[in-house]
């Protein structure tokens, strides 16, 4: 089994609140594709790096994660790209997880 994160903004870089009907969307997706999906989005995540003039970041961001069996690189790869452009980022991080269901 694995678990996917997807760490998404909730602003844009004039710190301006992204639209819910992305978040929407995004949690159809994932849904439809996976069977259902955990939302982090009540309490968002810290985020904090350094731009490229080595001047410190921050952000708040939202989490979301899907369980499978299978993980599909060529589809997370197109997702991705699509994820970028809808939140106007250099990257989004998605990430992957073995994990062990304990009971």
């Amino acid at each position: 089994m694995r678990l996917i994160q997807i760490i998404l903004p909730l602003h844009d870089n004039k710190d301006k609140a992204f639209p819910k009907k992305n978040y929407s969307r995004i949690e159809e997706t994932l849904t439809k594709n996976f069977g259902g999906l955990t939302a982090y989005i009540r309490t968002p995540a810290d985020g904090f790096w350094k731009d490229e003039g080595n001047a410190a970041r921050y952000d708040d961001m939202v989490i979301l994660e899907v369980m499978t069996e299978k993980v599909e690189k060529r589809w997370w790869r197109t997702y991705k790209e699509q994820l970028e452009k809808t939140f106007a980022q250099t990257e989004i991080i998605i990430r992957v997880q073995k994990m062990k269901i304990l009971c």
